[in-house]
């Protein structure tokens, strides 16, 4: 009972997030965080008072070893408390400090606030924290604390099961959630309408966006959600065991869930190809051509992948079609945009500087961009246009060093799991796509901001949790 309360609640936040504007509002961020709350207490409630029926039933179901918890723990103790660093530094940064700890620890943050004090705020004995801005960074904490903890949480849940079945639930709900922000996106985009939900958003929706209002959001967003779409189709089929004598054979054996969910793999690319978003598009043909070079079927190196490649095509085909002229557009912009990127980020390499061991404060990015800021720009810049400079600059080096080798080590245990899979279990090609999608989207955090997003933070968090226990 309390599992597949739990697993309601996960499949919840997997509709609600992207739906709500990425979950980028305070409100819809409230949901989210309370939504973990909620899986944390409800698993914490049955592994107090229902631990050991459960051990027992899953000892009788399968042959998982009884201490799985521990080994997990053990696996996984180092990440987990690198990530555990990161939050206390979080912390750390909003604690008021004596102005000469201040001063060893971040002589710059010291020498803004006594510029910037009020008279009577200047002395000795006034204590003032490492952040900039302790609102903004006390929100990004309660933000990151719960993405961190619902992480913790998936390597200890046995939710997603140990094959296809147990995860099934899971797979569905994110590709028929990307399908649905897709085919929004589309009418919205084509129709005129041109909202964002409830919201008249026409100079917001000069593309698809689904939901996200921003189309490099909702770019990054599918980047996850296509490779793993593929993957499963992909497992479904290995699961099915069909020989197929030929493409003849392999149409007439097709189904109607397969064909509608091979409709949502297309609608799906042609939502991030109308998205315009330059970056995501070329990372999703860095997704496809690895995809395609990975699976071969073992008889006689055919590949796997031939119906995903004709999807492809016909999406290309099927957008050119409709009109490629905006697209083609932002890409003939590429220079302007990358000078602007370019003047963004040694600005934030200036911050980097001042700021270098414990940084501004996570948040505070568009409060001190504009002091280092040396371009004109009518508008207001928010974030740093590459997700690993912006956290650089916000939790300084010890931060972002211990968030990069915590997902170095994670990285490591993915491979090992990839590896530890057959050719033929269905499974390696979820595990082995769902990895795909995830270098995907970091690649495209160079030049976006897109792990940061609550939603898709969410989303990328949740797949390495099903490429771990899937």
């Amino acid at each position: 009972m309390i599992d597949r309360l739990i697993k309601i609640i996960l499949i919840f936040l997997l509709i609600f997030t992207p739906l709500a504007f990425g979950s980028m509002e305070l409100w819809a961020l409230t949901v989210m965080e309370f939504g973990i709350l909620a899986m944390i207490a409800l698993y914490a409630i049955g592994e107090m008072f229902f631990g050991e029926e459960l051990l027992k039933e899953k000892r009788c179901a399968s042959a998982a070893p009884a201490d799985s918890k521990t080994k997990t723990a053990e696996r996984y103790r180092i990440p987990i408390f690198l990530l555990g660093l990161f939050l206390a530094l979080i912390l750390f940064q909003m604690i008021p400090l004596p102005p000469g700890v201040l001063k060893t620890l971040s002589p710059k943050t010291y020498e803004l606030r006594r510029h910037f004090a009020f008279p009577f705020e200047g002395g000795e004995t006034t204590f003032w924290p490492i952040s900039l801005f302790p609102y903004a960074t006390k929100v990004e904490f309660l933000k990151w604390a719960a993405l961190i903890v619902f992480f913790i949480f998936l390597l200890y849940w046995k939710g997603f099961g140990r094959g296809l079945k147990g995860a099934a639930p899971f797979l569905i709900t994110i590709m028929g959630v990307g399908m649905a922000e897709s085919l929004y996106g589309i009418f919205e985009y084509f129709s005129g309408h041109r909202h964002i939900l409830h919201i008249e958003a026409p100079r917001l929706v000069n593309s698809v966006t689904g939901t996200f209002i921003n189309p490099n959001y909702f770019a990054g967003y599918l980047l996850m959600v296509i490779p793993l779409s593929v993957g499963y189709l992909f497992a479904r089929e290995a699961e099915q065991e069909f020989h197929y004598r030929g493409w003849r054979h392999r149409l007439a054996s097709l189904d109607g869930k397969t064909l509608l969910m091979w409709f949502g793999i297309l609608v799906m690319i042609l939502g991030l190809i109308f998205s315009a978003s330059r970056t995501g598009i070329v990372c999703l043909l860095f997704s496809f051509g690895v995809i395609s070079l990975l699976f071969r079927d073992s008889r006689g190196g055919k590949r796997l992948s031939w119906p995903l490649i004709f999807i492809f095509t016909l999406a290309v085909a099927w957008a050119a079609w409709i009109g490629l002229e905006a697209v083609i557009g932002r890409f003939s912009t590429v220079p302007e945009d990358f000078l602007f990127r370019k003047n963004v980020w040694e600005n934030t390499l200036g911050i980097i500087k001042d700021f270098p061991l414990l940084g501004t404060g996570l948040g505070t990015f568009a409060q001190i961009f504009p002091v280092y800021q040396s371009f004109p720009l009518l508008a207001s810049i928010t974030h740093a246009e590459n997700d690993y400079l912006q956290l650089a600059s916000e939790m300084g080096i010890i931060g972002i060093l211990s968030l990069l080798v915590a997902f170095f080590l994670i990285s490591l245990k993915i491979l090992s799991r990839i590896h530890s899979l057959s050719f033929l279990d269905s499974r390696r090609f979820i595990v082995v796509n769902a990895t795909i999608g995830i270098l995907a989207i970091l690649l495209h955090s160079f030049f976006e901001r897109n792990i940061q997003v609550p939603s898709n933070a969410l989303y990328f968090l949740g797949i390495v949790g099903i490429i771990i226990k899937i």
